[in-house]
């Protein structure tokens, strides 16, 4: 078995990327402390074509060089729009007709084994702050909640491995099946 090289992946150029049908999510930062964590989130939503990121309250932006270290570039072929505060991004993105879920552990979650996204729908994804999670106010805001089933002693996963585990799951319940 043999690596394939840089140039034999066969990846969109920037522009083609733009063009390209996305997936139907908007990934929405409430209060991301860590830049590293912005970074890896652009990097992610680029690998998954997602339809933009929405930065919120004290989240990084970009241009940064810390946020660069791990986007690798991403900052530029992924959209992506500030938002002083979350609630301003959940109003504009339900006017722009999507549904609103947090990622998080909550009373009446639906576990993500047992999500499915429907066809022909627009999905929020909102992650919360490294420490906190989603905010309270952000939480009596939703049309849904999804929880990532957990077995062992720790209580939750690092926001960008949350965001590689659902993304990974929308992208392959609507485009693979």
């Amino acid at each position: 078995m043999r690596k394939l090289k840089l140039d034999e992946l066969n990846r969109a150029s920037i522009a083609q990327f733009k063009e390209q049908t996305k997936l139907p999510v908007a990934v929405v930062l409430d209060n991301v402390r860590s830049l590293h964590n912005v970074g890896s989130i652009f990097r992610t939503s680029d690998a998954f074509a997602v339809d933009k990121v929405c930065l919120c309250g004290i989240t990084g932006l970009p241009p940064n060089r810390e946020i660069e270290k791990t986007a690798l570039g991403a900052t530029q072929s992924v959209r992506w729009n500030h938002y002083s505060n979350t609630l301003d991004a959940i109003e504009q993105l339900r006017i722009d007709g999507y549904l609103i879920i947090a990622i998080e552990q909550a009373e009446g979650s639906t576990m993500l084994n047992e999500f499915e996204p429907i066809a022909g729908e627009k999905y929020a994804l909102i992650f919360g702050n490294e420490v906190n999670g989603v905010d309270d106010e952000v939480m009596q805001q939703l049309n849904g909640c999804i929880e990532i089933p957990q077995y062992g002693t720790k209580h939750s996963f690092n926001i960008v491995v949350s965001a590689g585990i659902i993304l990974w799951d929308f992208f392959s319940k609507l485009n693979l099946k």
